[in-house]
């Protein structure tokens, strides 16, 4: 360990010095002699694990000399003989090597390692929550100070419940944040990583008050975790991000909601023709996965309960279309579909088949070209890798996030791993493509955190790493889905797989084991208690429609 803390300070000066430009250094090239070449290290515990699990794919992994070097706590991920682990480490962006940024330097031997943790998302915040802090420091960069609880970010739009009952501040889920004084929060976008110099480049969120603008800072890491998390699929269809509103954070849900109070109250105006005022209040949700599913719900509920009551010269304009090109959760039991479908139907949501062509300011048009006019229009047709991950230089799993093992190591680059939305399996590790949902985030963030945890203590007792094993890889098991359908109704699904047999109910009972289960959920004791009594106020009192902003 402390080795590699001399290393990594030297590495850090020469740097500094300005012999790093030009011709990337490695530890291995500068303390060592006669080991391999190569630019990658290599992890001895590898070839053992491929005897043990029949990981054929890692028998081609080269031997190189471990005896020169190891990292710290954790070692790196090989480089595979496949074309979806090549990392071409020439490349580097010219903005990356600007001298001038100012930053947080590399550490020095007798400190704490430090952990570098993108993202803000379900798997940051659990890797971040389980962080032992007295063995590392923490450093998280995200363009949001908090984690948005999703499964109940529909309910917001309405007024079920307050959008702070669905937002935690980082700094209580990891309080080393806070009060740490080598552990940092920046409200900061990065936008780029150099992992052979061990440092992340970041543009600050500001609204020009700092000294530039954009203001840039780069940050050393000794372990960098990268859980970006994701961004909605347009699927390149014209006009998709200019006009719809997309349910992911707090800020978007805030948008949905002014704009459905303002057509409410728009609609109202004398003078306003009937054609245009059931376009005001025509209200379409593109996409029948858990998320457009609930928000129609959520909507339906809204207008028979709530807008029929305060808005009584419009009540009767005021429409929900859900438009899927299959079908509406399809993930879901056939029988629970056929459940969803009825009660959604009955409560007056329009569900249409079809595929979106474009979108215009006031309608869109599909592939049949039919047009359908309307005022508020949310889209929800599932998520894919930001622009962030997709300019990355490293390993892409199929679909293109960043490609790990089965200890959500990124190969071919030492101290990098990825979690979440962000990151996927490798074809050669056989491993299953996992769908992007908070429970898979979180249990990754769970499996590394542990991992780093225990590492970080065995070998703070052997002061060297090479010789810990990892234990088993992660190992995903699903434990069921839950989607709420309005009116007091809810699905519960417990199967392991789609093709699996498991138990499924749908009513008022699966209504209360969804609340139930949420409200578990969320982090912390403070929030449940906000989602406690914004359900018994709405319930007694209805929800609010005040529409601030």
């Amino acid at each position: 360990m402390a080795f590699e803390r001399i290393a990594r300070t030297a590495r850090s000066s020469y740097r500094r010095s300005g012999g790093a430009y030009g011709g990337h250094r490695s530890e291995k090239d500068m303390f060592s002699e006669g080991a391999s070449t190569r630019k990658f290290c290599s992890l001895p515990s590898l070839e053992n694990d491929a005897r043990n699990r029949n990981f054929s794919y890692l028998s081609s992994i080269p031997k190189v000399n471990h005896s020169s070097y190891w990292s710290r706590g954790l070692r790196t991920t090989p480089s595979y003989k496949y074309p979806s682990a090549e990392r071409i480490v020439e490349e580097s962006d010219s903005e990356c090597n600007d001298p001038k940024y100012p930053g947080l330097e590399a550490t020095k031997p007798g400190e704490k390692p430090r952990v570098v943790v993108l993202g803000t998302g379900w798997a940051a915040c659990r890797f971040l929550k389980g962080l032992d802090t007295k063995i590392y420091d923490v450093v998280c960069i995200s363009p949001r100070n908090h984690m948005v609880f999703t499964p109940l970010l529909p309910s917001t739009c309405v007024g079920t419940l307050e959008f702070r009952s669905v937002a935690e501040p980082v700094s209580r889920i990891q309080s080393a944040l806070a009060t740490n004084p080598n552990s940092y929060f920046y409200l900061a976008n990065c936008f780029g990583i150099d992992t052979q110099k061990h440092e992340v480049y970041c543009e600050t969120v500001s609204n020009g008050d700092l000294p530039s603008d954009p203001y840039r800072f780069r940050v050393a890491y000794d372990k960098l975790v990268i859980a970006a998390g994701s961004e909605p699929l347009t699927f390149g269809i014209k006009g998709v991000a200019e006009h719809a509103f997309f349910l992911r954070e707090v800020y978007q849900a805030q948008e949905i909601r002014k704009k459905l109070l303002l057509n409410l109250m728009l609609s109202e105006n004398p003078g306003i023709s009937e054609e245009e005022r059931k376009r005001l209040l025509h209200c379409v949700v593109i996409g029948g996965g858990p998320t457009g599913v609930e928000f129609s719900g959520e909507l339906s509920d809204f207008i028979m309960k709530d807008v029929r009551e305060r808005y009584t010269h419009v009540k009767d304009y005021i429409k929900v279309t859900l438009i899927e090109a299959n079908e509406i959760l399809s993930s879901f039991d056939v029988g629970l579909r056929q459940y969803a479908t009825n009660h959604l139907t009955k409560c007056g949501v329009n569900l249409m088949r079809g595929v979106v062509k474009e979108v215009h300011a006031k309608k869109i048009v599909l592939n049949d070209g039919t047009d359908v006019p309307y005022g508020l229009l949310v889209w929800s047709t599932g998520v894919g890798p930001s622009q962030f991950v997709k300019s990355l230089n490293l390993p892409k799993s199929p679909g293109g996030r960043v490609g790990v093992d089965g200890w959500m190591r990124v190969p071919s680059v030492e101290d990098v791993f990825a979690l979440g939305d962000c990151a996927g399996f490798l074809e050669e590790t056989g491993m299953p493509v996992l769908p992007a949902l908070a429970q898979v985030a979180e249990r990754q963030g769970k499996f590394l955190v542990e991992l780093f945890n225990r590492i970080g203590k065995e070998a703070g007792k052997s002061m060297s790493a090479k010789d810990i094993s990892l234990g088993e890889p992660f190992v995903y098991k699903h434990l069921g889905s839950m989607a709420s359908v309005g009116s007091y109704k809810a699905l519960v699904d417990l199967r392991k797989s789609k093709d699996s047999k498991g138990i499924s109910h749908a009513g008022f009972v699966s209504w209360f084991i969804w609340r139930s289960a949420y409200l578990t959920r969320v982090v912390s004791w403070r929030n449940r208690f906000y989602v406690a009594v914004n359900w018994a106020t709405t319930l007694v009192f209805g929800r609010d429609n005040s529409r601030i902003g």
